[in-house]
């Protein structure tokens, strides 16, 4: 992509130059209000630190959930600006607001190299808005808040990857007001895709999961015409088992997808591989008892919630060769001990193949949670990204908003 990063933005120097930018600190949280994974925190410190010392006057904009538009305590970036506080090593202040009077008050006295957080920009309803005079007067209060005291203009850094499939005011209306550039995350994102889409070392295998067909329906009949294997796992692969004509019991089944699974079956039937024993239960829970069937073999009443010991090792014989993988999506419910051996045992394979020189890109959201969860190495693969969303939808051969104003 032809756009300016980080290190254009470092060598014109950003000494005490107001700095707006864009982070992905979309994390989860339990009911305490703890972070159960710091991987996006992590993440975005490289760019945010590199800013500070440079003695840029840092204002950070970012997410949490899906809040309705309005404030919501529970959805509050506090315990995120304490995160990054302590990965960042120096202080970072909470605004009480999106940019109403404490996020001015608070931009403004601004010294070089502070580092300022804006309460989650989803409490403004402009963020998300379809209306783009709604998100272009966010923007602009955005861009007002980096703005220098004779008037010069502030500069942005998008580098939240996990939002740039949206067209929002903080990703997108920003950008077509300020300078643009692309933070370190997004840069090392999108090359990594680039790589994923045009220079495909053979053989190339994708590894989906997740629960439905259709979050992936898009990304399947894209990539399925472009990888050597493509293996299906996850609560998604029921409904290809049900194409096939199995009974899958009380498992996640889409029955609207039936037929198109059958169509993708049968265009794609030397190159989609499907589990050949699966992990079943009769209720979704951490105490349930497991039991391990052929997948044409789910008895009624019972749910599958795992792929079994014989798909790991069918996959894994798969994956074994491969000089590119794509992995997006858990095989199982890896959250319960007992359902969580689908999923690192094809994790290890990919660890395996990377080992043997594969390069391998983990497709962020819960891939990416499951590595860290399973405990399994993250430098065992060649990238795990940030964005599941996104990495999808640029897979899928999608216009990405957030990249495309970058480049403008």
């Amino acid at each position: 992509m032809s756009v300016k990063t980080l290190d254009d933005l470092l060598a014109e120097g950003v000494q005490g130059r107001g700095v707006l930018v864009r982070s992905d600190l979309n994390v989860p949280l339990d009911d305490d209000g703890n972070i159960t994974d710091p991987g996006r925190v992590i993440a975005s410190v490289p760019t945010l630190q590199a800013l500070a010392e440079a003695g840029a006057k840092v204002i950070v904009t970012a997410h949490l959930g899906r809040p309705k538009g309005e404030p919501d305590p529970k959805l509050s970036l506090a315990p995120v600006a304490a995160a990054l506080g302590e990965k960042l090593g120096r202080h970072v202040q909470l605004a009480g607001d999106v940019v109403g009077t404490d996020g001015l008050a608070r931009a403004e006295g601004l010294t070089d190299g502070d580092v300022l957080l804006l309460e989650n920009i989803r409490f403004d309803a402009r963020e998300t808005s379809k209306d783009d005079s709604e998100r272009l007067s966010l923007a602009k209060a955005l861009a007002a808040l980096v703005e220098g005291p004779d008037g010069s203009p502030g500069v942005f850094v998008s580098d939240g990857f996990g939002v740039v499939h949206r067209k929002q005011a903080s990703v997108y209306d920003v950008a077509t007001l300020l300078p643009h550039y692309a933070g370190t995350l997004v840069a090392a994102e999108v090359k990594v895709l680039q790589q994923l889409t045009s220079s495909t070392d053979r053989p190339y295998a994708v590894v989906l999961g997740g629960s439905k067909v259709s979050d992936k329906l898009a990304v399947i009949e894209n990539l399925a015409t472009k990888a050597d294997s493509l293996i299906i796992g996850g609560g998604m692969c029921f409904t290809f088992l049900a194409a096939q004509g199995f009974s899958v019991g009380s498992s996640l089944l889409q029955e609207e997808m039936v037929d198109t699974c059958r169509r993708l079956l049968d265009e794609y039937a030397d190159v989609i591989h499907l589990p050949v024993d699966i992990v079943v239960a009769d209720k979704f829970a951490a105490d349930a008892e497991a039991e391990t069937v052929a997948a044409d073999r789910i008895p009624d009443g019972k749910m599958g919630l795992d792929i079994g010991p014989g798909s790991v090792e069918r996959f894994t014989a798969l994956l074994s060769n491969a000089k590119t993988v794509f992995w997006n999506g858990p095989m199982g419910v890896f959250e319960f001990p007992a359902f969580a051996a689908g999923t690192k045992g094809v994790a290890e394979a990919i660890i395996g193949a990377t080992g043997k020189g594969a390069f391998s890109v983990v497709g962020g959201g819960d891939s990416a949670a499951a590595v860290r969860r399973l405990g399994l190495p993250e430098d065992g693969f060649s990238h795990i990204s940030t964005g599941g969303g996104a990495s999808l939808e640029y897979l899928e051969g999608k216009e990405l908003p957030g990249i495309q104003v970058l480049e403008s």
